[in-house]
């Protein structure tokens, strides 16, 4: 099932929320990811017949900026509830849209949102599908699609 998931169908998801939530335009972009102290990371949860996460990486400034696009007002000056909730809408719209499009029959976690990279996450065996730069005239962010193979989520079953 996540062979049909193609870099392609993440890139035009992500567009298309950027573009109906923020009129914000995004382009795919070569840019390299790189961890930074300065970044937001919301990841949201995908389970069923595939099990993996969804990963949206931008600095403070940008997640500021988004957030005063959707919210049609000046952007916050810092990180606040506003910008974290935000980040996390977006990452929860791109898995759901993902959830309803690509991978019928799948369950979506509520976002979490992490500020800085001093941080570790683990998941179960997860591989990293796609990884994605995007470029918008807020800078450049980065979506990742991590998978975890079914081998390893059986053998992690608790129980097991």
């Amino acid at each position: 099932m996540l062979s049909q998931v193609t870099a392609e169908m993440v890139a035009r998801i992500v567009e298309s929320v950027f573009v109906t939530m923020m009129n914000l335009e995004v382009y795919p972009s070569e840019i390299p990811w790189a961890p930074s102290h300065d970044q937001l990371t919301s990841v949201v949860h995908l389970s069923g017949d595939w099990n993996g996460a969804l990963v949206l990486e931008c600095n403070r400034w940008q997640a500021c900026r988004f957030a005063g696009r959707f919210l049609s007002t000046d952007p916050p000056d810092a990180v606040n509830d506003d910008v974290r909730d935000l980040l996390g809408e977006l990452a929860n719209m791109i898995g759901g849209n993902m959830k309803c499009a690509v991978v019928a029959g799948l369950s979506l976690s509520m976002p979490s949102v992490t500020d800085g990279s001093d941080y570790g996450m683990r998941f179960l065996g997860p591989e990293v599908h796609n990884r994605l730069g995007f470029e918008c005239a807020e800078g450049p962010f980065w979506v990742t699609l991590l998978a975890v193979t079914p081998e390893e989520f059986a053998a992690n079953r608790p129980g097991n």
